[in-house]
């Protein structure tokens, strides 16, 4: 029996730079990614998480696939790289639709709060470790 996929995207910027979404409740940000729903692609739900964790659509013959790798005990990772077009550089319009009842308050809350861009110096601070190791080992 296969593992849950976890899709996501790596949006990288002229100046190599990717793309990171703050994770809610954390102190750790990561790349818009997502569990793949039944019936879709890995390109599909990739899409659709950029979509609800950012509020950005990009044409599909943009997205290049970087493939698919062994993640965690309890899910694997399926990913894509896109070339941020040049007038894509200002995050502020950047929002999430996806959202989770907080622990405390029950409230709906935003899986993301914040957007970024980062260099490779700045991954193993700012990203969980398993995801800085996987992210560090690309070329992008």
């Amino acid at each position: 029996m296969s593992l849950p996929l976890s899709c996501g995207t790596l949006i990288v910027n002229a100046r190599r730079q990717l793309l990171l979404c703050h994770v809610t409740n954390t102190a750790k940000w990561d790349i818009p990614k997502g569990l793949l729903d039944a019936g879709e692609t890995p390109l599909a739900a990739a899409m659709r998480e950029l979509r609800e964790e950012a509020g950005i659509a990009f044409d599909p013959s943009l997205f290049i696939e970087i493939g698919f790798f062994s993640y965690r005990q309890d899910k694997d990772l399926h990913l894509f790289k896109l070339r941020a077009p040049d007038d894509f550089d200002d995050l502020s319009q950047l929002h999430c639709s996806s959202f989770f009842a907080d622990e405390t308050t029950g409230l709906p809350t935003p899986e993301v709060d914040g957007y970024r861009w980062a260099g490779r110096e700045q991954i193993r601070r700012l990203c969980w470790p398993r995801m800085a190791t996987r992210l560090l080992a690309l070329d992008w």
